[in-house]
């Protein structure tokens, strides 16, 4: 049974109420080989433009992955922020592989972070209006898109869901600098992270191939980690671990380990046996690691629903 909810532009035409529903059913997609699967509908009988009366097309959500990009929350002076002339341009591009689309937000002296993600957000929607914008396609990624905050971080949320954070139909985001603007440094977007890194980042492992003994400078491993001179690994046997670099001379099946003849210092100080052991790159991972889902619950994305749906309506009668 369908939920019913009323929504209005409380600003420009606080007397015209619409309603948008949500329902939970099943349907068979194509492509799934006739397999039904459970989805939330969201619809509303509302229009786009009440003039030529269009209608607002269903959203069915199977999947929850939203892309996001997230400063680094290390900068600003007790979560508040000057932008000026100088710093106050940013680049972004959600869910394309294309264009980039330049934003400027409001310049002040100890402007709160609160006040600089609302007038990000505004800006983010605003960008299908530019007169340069041509990814037609991923309109409702950008107008149904969010800026919030969160421990002192900007997230910037995709305003599209989809099953994948990387490749052609990607839900993500992408923060970059405006030519020398210095905007993404002041609000911490030049080390920040973003699901689409994270998605795309794998870890590399492989076991060990022949016995390694604890104060040797060879370490030989099976091919596919593809580990130059300089990368940090880690390996374990499940009981015993080391941390350690790889010294000059490694290559994809042999690493040079530190021992303290030559260096000063054994970088591995344990022994391990061959296929009993892996060696991986950079700290201890999950290789199937894979970025946490912004919307992480049901409301979550029930709000994200009629969001989309109410970004959409013509309020105007």
């Amino acid at each position: 049974m369908a939920t019913n909810v009323t929504v209005y532009d409380l600003e420009n035409y606080p007397d015209n109420s619409k309603t948008i529903s949500i329902d939970l059913k099943t349907v068979i997609p194509v492509g799934e080989e006739g397999d039904e699967k459970w989805v939330l509908q969201f619809y509303t009988t509302a229009y786009s433009d009440n003039v030529a009366r269009t209608a607002i097309p269903d959203i069915y959500v199977r999947d929850i992955r939203a892309g996001w990009a997230k400063s680094s929350g290390l900068v600003g002076i007790g979560g508040k922020f000057t932008l000026d002339a100088d710093s106050n341009t940013l680049g972004v591009k959600i869910d394309s592989s294309g264009s980039v689309y330049y934003i400027e937000l409001a310049t002040g002296n100890n402007m709160t972070s609160a006040a600089i993600a609302a007038d990000m957000e505004e800006k983010i929607r605003a960008i299908p209006d530019q007169v340069d914008f041509d990814d037609a396609e991923y309109t409702s990624a950008y107008t149904n898109s969010s800026v919030e905050l969160k421990n002192g971080k900007f997230y910037i949320i995709s305003g599209s869901m989809s099953p994948y954070y990387t490749g052609s139909t990607k839900s993500s985001v992408d923060v970059t600098a405006s030519g020398v603007d210095t905007c993404v440094d002041v609000l911490g977007f030049n080390l920040m992270t973003s699901s689409e890194a994270i998605a795309g980042t794998a870890i590399k492992e492989a076991l060990l191939s022949s016995n390694y003994t604890a104060g040797t400078s060879s370490m030989v491993i099976n091919t596919g980690t593809a580990v130059t001179a300089g990368r940090a690994l880690h390996i374990t046997d499940g009981t015993n671990e080391d941390y350690f670099t790889a010294l000059s001379g490694t290559t994809d099946s042999s690493i040079v380990v530190a021992i303290s003849g030559t260096n000063g210092f054994d970088g591995v100080s344990n022994s391990y046996s061959a296929s009993e052991a892996k060696v991986q790159l950079l700290l201890p991972s999950d290789p199937d690691n894979e970025p946490l889902p912004y919307y992480t619950d049901i409301d979550g994305v029930v709000r994200w629903g009629i969001k989309c749906m109410a970004n959409a309506i013509d309020f105007s009668s």
